[in-house]
């Protein structure tokens, strides 16, 4: 399999080292977590060759004594240099029972730069400040974005046809080994359910599974769409759920836990408040919703909406979903002292979508940088001080 450098994350790692913290990379299963891991090594070996590196992969039969705490301990204090800098990196964490114990110990001696992943049921953002008793950071890792898709393929000469492409085989590095649409998608499907069953069922003990993926297709199906749990649980009840409100916004919960879904709530740029009601909900990878629920009411604006998003969150925006009097703006991008306001289109050749598209930009009142980003196919261009940029070479210059 052929492997990339992800300096995005890359860097981020590097810039922790010797940081008294404990470093947990997180992210979707099957993002590249691992990979990233042995890159960072690489690095330190050839920046620091006297650096004393521990790496343990616990997914390892040779390591099968070490997922039990005590033993994991044992063995990282026996590999301890005195007089250089000790490394120490854990691959699939969970694998050790009580792990959180032997991390919070070694941590507390202060003795090892540590950096730590695993499967996103037991080392999720929501579950990190109970785990652990030492101060974390936290390095979220994403699917493959489209321009690492062209790095891997090599193919950016006929960049709308790979897009085409990248929103079908999407960003899950271990798709691209199989060579047909079918084999992609079963991959996927495989890295999708088990998430569900094996991670979020057996974590939280969901009895009801069949209701709870329900919900997960419900909210691929719209990705993209304002919600309130109020109304999801409405319209499940109408097709002869007895699903309540309570267990709805939990089951959404343990989605976002696991890095299916992200969630992006709406702001007031009037009012400049955060609403309560509705927000829109996206997936981490376009490919998850071609892999599950096919063509079946597809909407590529929403498609590529979720694209948008999912770039925005890699280059670290806080995204919200603006409103504006009746208007609403699709998003709304934050970043130190930043900020951009965003509307995605399929097609904004028609006249008529396009005065859509500008007129809620238009309508705001401050010099923020506004975009349209659609399948525009042309250079970028100025209208009004509204840029106009195709969505392909966007994301393509990252």
């Amino acid at each position: 399999m052929k492997y990339i450098r992800r300096d995005l994350y890359l860097s981020s790692l590097v810039s922790m080292t010797g940081t008294p913290d404990i470093k947990i990379i997180t992210g979707i299963r099957r993002c590249g977590k691992s990979v990233l891991l042995q890159f960072f090594i690489e690095h330190i070996k050839e920046s620091e060759p006297d650096a004393n590196i521990i790496y343990i992969n616990l997914q390892d039969l040779d390591a099968d004594a070490l997922r039990e705490y005590r033993q994991l301990h044992l063995y990282c204090m026996e590999h301890y240099r005195e007089g250089h800098r000790n490394v120490l990196v854990i691959d699939e964490v969970q694998l050790c029972g009580h792990f959180e114990l032997a991390i919070n110990s070694l941590h507390s001696k202060g003795l090892f730069d540590i950096y730590i992943t695993g499967s996103n049921a037991f080392l999720m953002s929501s579950d990190l400040a109970t785990l652990f008793t030492g101060r974390t950071m936290e390095i979220k890792v994403f699917p493959f974005s489209f321009a690492e898709y062209l790095d891997y393929f090599e193919n950016a000469d006929d960049l709308d046809r790979a897009f085409d492409d990248f929103v079908r085989i999407g960003g899950l590095p271990g798709a691209y080994v199989y060579h047909t649409e079918k084999q992609r998608h079963e991959y996927v499907s495989e890295v999708y359910h088990t998430i569900l069953e094996r991670d979020l069922v057996q974590k939280y003990k969901i009895r009801n599974k069949s209701e709870f993926l329900r919900i997960a297709e419900y909210m691929q199906d719209n990705i993209g769409n304002l919600l309130s749990v109020n109304n999801i649980c409405s319209a499940l009840c109408k097709d002869g759920s007895a699903i309540t409100v309570k267990t709805v916004s939990k089951y959404i919960s343990y989605l976002e836990n696991a890095f299916l879904l992200y969630n992006a709530i709406r702001y007031d740029l009037k009012g400049k408040k955060y609403l309560k009601s509705g927000e829109k909900h996206y997936l981490s990878d376009p490919s998850i919703r071609y892999s599950i629920l096919g063509t079946r009411n597809m909407d590529f604006g929403r498609m590529y909406e979720n694209i948008v998003y999912m770039e925005l969150l890699r280059r670290g925006y806080e995204v919200y979903v603006g409103k504006l009097y009746k208007n609403e703006v699709d998003f709304v991008a934050n970043r130190q002292g930043e900020r951009i306001y965003i509307q995605v289109s399929d097609d904004i050749s028609s006249q008529k979508t396009f005065e859509r598209e500008t007129r809620s930009l238009l309508a705001i009142p401050d010099a923020y940088p506004k975009l349209i980003i659609a399948r525009t196919r042309h250079e970028d261009y100025d209208h009004k001080g509204i840029m106009i940029k195709d969505l392909p070479g966007w994301l393509a210059a990252g």
